[in-house]
């Protein structure tokens, strides 16, 4: 496990995933070993945001608390509408990660090679339903100048079927990976090469 994890610090093209030290895995508290160790069984690989968050362990445990909180509670929005979010709103804020990273998970909830593309760069041009629209509209609303949300933006989501708890699930979305954006852009944060092809083709 720590030799896999030892690999994965650099990219296919030797540049380190971030611009401060990955620590080693049995150096970190017992927890987010363990934690980083059942990603790594599920996924096949450890995505490089662990690795770099773990920089500073307090910070790492509390930034996938609420990452967890928000992405896995039950919701109105599904697993690919969340997702949607973290892709349209990340290419707006020009992380490489999250768009890489989100972006493979975008393509494997929705059974669509071509989809995150479309919602990282204008999701106006992405095969979505009005709802989805309207709901990638609010959150680039609020990743951009959420000042300026007022209460004709709550309606007109709620005209599209969105509950108020909803719209929280969407602005607190938006709200986090705002930071993770502007935490990967610091860190010089370099996506995984297994994110890149994943879900490209669609499965039988």
């Amino acid at each position: 496990m720590e030799t896999a994890l030892t690999a994965a610090a650099t990219t296919p093209s030797t540049h380190p995933i971030s611009r401060y030290p990955t620590p080693a895995l049995d150096s970190l508290p017992d927890d987010l070993r363990e934690r980083i160790l059942a990603v790594q069984a599920k996924a096949g690989f450890v995505p490089n945001v662990f690795l770099a968050l773990a920089h500073r362990p307090d910070e790492c445990r509390a930034f996938f608390d609420y990452h967890d909180a928000l992405m896995l509670r039950p919701s109105g929005l599904s697993k690919g509408e969340k997702e949607m979010i973290v892709v349209a709103t990340s290419g707006a804020n020009r992380c490489l990660y999250c768009v890489v990273a989100h972006g493979a998970i975008l393509r494997i909830y929705e059974k669509s090679p071509l989809l995150a593309d479309a919602v990282a760069i204008n999701h106006h041009k992405a095969s979505l339903s009005p709802r989805q629209h309207a709901m990638l509209d609010f959150a680039l609303k609020v990743g951009g100048d959420s000042s300026q949300v007022d209460e004709s933006d709550f309606e007109a989501l709620r005209q599209h079927g969105f509950s108020d708890e909803d719209i929280w699930d969407i602005g607190a979305i938006t709200a986090f990976f705002g930071l993770s954006n502007r935490m990967a852009n610091l860190l010089s944060l370099m996506p995984n090469a297994e994110f890149y092809l994943m879900g490209r083709v669609p499965r039988g």
